[in-house]
């Protein structure tokens, strides 16, 4: 019970509202017929039952609890003045009182969901031919590069000679052409005073430049209506098959018109490799079953991509050891099928291995005996630390490297440029 009705039995209890019943009828009337009611009317029948004021508590005079008994809404039509002139019309609708609207600062403030915005995709820019030297070069640099600047770092001593010389041959610029490279620096630092790490490491740059030399190397092209035909040999395992497709996709984006021949019959796998090389770039697809006979495979091909009308004819071979030489009279067979057909065929690329280091001359040595070598396609460059065997396969077989390796990319596939070649070995340095 709440403390107005608690109040309301105190006051009735002990006679103090006794002085005007109305008090008592209001106060029952803003308890809305609850507890108060029957508060008021026990005032009121103890009050009738005093006599003085009749019709009060008494059910027959009308002005006692009837009044209380009214439903809301109505009025007694007597009710419109009495004898005791105090009745009068009582209001039964009470207006409540309003309530005020909740301050601002305490309502919850409207949760809003937050736009989604979807991030935007920003392709980043591809490096440019001069990024990629400079940044895949990284372990030769590590090897040749930082070995000089430590050895002259104090001064251009015979220590530093015979140090820069073991940095050489790590590197695998070869034994001959180390020797020829750090004699003619020698000379030429006593003869233009070179005595400081900076002015040995330049004579260096040049002196690789010069060994590098400056021959067309840049891949040659069909003069005639025929196709171009490029034909494509190595060993095993120095990607071979993925230079051919990554020299495809160039092509293809360049816009011209593809065959590919698979003539390499002795591994499936190697077909079906080119295969996905020649969907990818949209090229034809020449091959035969396992076992068939490539220079078979060389001619059909031919033949296929003058029927097409295709700008450029690229023959895989099978990956052969340079030591065995029934496979390497196969490999000479299948260029003079070709060269039957098509006349002197303007590339023959042989594809090495840049991590096998000095093994890999001897690779070229012996293919240079099965047929004539136009050009070197040196991959893994960007994961060797002997990048100086593009020195070595330079300056001892005079076969210009044309192609070189830098990763993983399509764009990796580069032409080799020495200036390029050169400042990213001794780059940030």
């Amino acid at each position: 019970m709440t403390l107005v009705p608690l109040l309301l039995v105190a006051l009735a209890t002990t006679g103090l509202l006794d002085a005007d019943p109305a008090l008592v009828v209001v106060l029952g009337l803003l308890l809305l017929g609850g507890g108060g009611a029957l508060v008021a009317r026990r005032a009121r029948r103890s009050r009738g039952g005093d006599g003085d004021h009749p019709g009060v508590g008494d059910d027959r005079g009308g002005t006692g609890t009837a009044l209380l008994d009214r439903e809301p809404g109505t009025e007694r039509p007597e009710d419109d003045g009495g004898d005791d002139g105090g009745a009068g019309t009582v209001t039964d609708e009470l207006e409540l009182p309003k309530v005020p609207d909740t301050p601002a600062e305490l309502l919850e403030p409207e949760v809003v969901e937050p736009e989604v915005v979807e991030p935007e995709v920003v392709e980043p820019e591809p490096l440019t031919l001069r990024e990629r030297f400079r940044q895949r070069l990284t372990r030769t640099r590590n090897v040749l590069g930082a070995s000089v600047v430590e050895l002259f770092g104090g001064g251009v001593t015979e220590e530093a000679w015979e140090g820069l010389e073991e940095a050489l041959i790590t590197a695998d610029v070869g034994v001959t052409a180390t020797m020829e490279i750090v004699e003619e620096l020698r000379r030429r630092a006593r003869e233009e005073g070179a005595t400081s790490g900076e002015a040995v490491l330049e004579l260096l740059k040049e002196e690789l430049r010069a060994a590098l030399g400056t021959p067309d190397r840049t891949l040659a092209r069909a003069t005639d209506d025929g196709p171009t035909v490029w034909l494509v040999t190595g060993v095993n395992g120095t990607g071979k098959t993925t230079t051919i497709g990554k020299l495809a996709a160039v092509e293809a984006r360049a816009g011209n018109r593809l065959t590919l021949a698979a003539a390499d019959t002795f591994r499936a796998a190697a077909a079906e490799q080119l295969g996905i090389w020649a969907e990818r770039t949209g090229a034809e697809l020449v091959r035969k079953e396992e076992g068939a006979d490539p220079a078979s495979v060389a001619y059909e091909s031919y033949d296929a991509a003058v029927s097409k009308g295709s700008d450029l004819l690229i023959v895989d071979t099978a990956g052969r050891l340079h030591n065995k030489r029934q496979l390497m009279d196969e490999l000479g067979k299948v260029k003079r099928v070709l060269e039957k057909q098509a006349g002197p065929l303007e590339e023959t690329l042989l594809v090495l291995d840049a991590t096998t280091g000095q093994n890999g001359i001897a690779q070229a040595q012996a293919f240079l005996e099965a047929v004539e070598i136009t050009g070197i396609a040196l991959t893994k460059l960007d994961g060797s630390s002997k990048g100086g065997i593009v020195v070595a396969v330079q300056r001892e077989l005079g076969i210009p490297v044309k192609l070189v390796g830098l990763g993983e990319e399509l764009d990796d596939l580069a032409p080799f440029d020495p200036e390029l070649f050169v400042e990213g070995l001794f780059a940030e340095l």
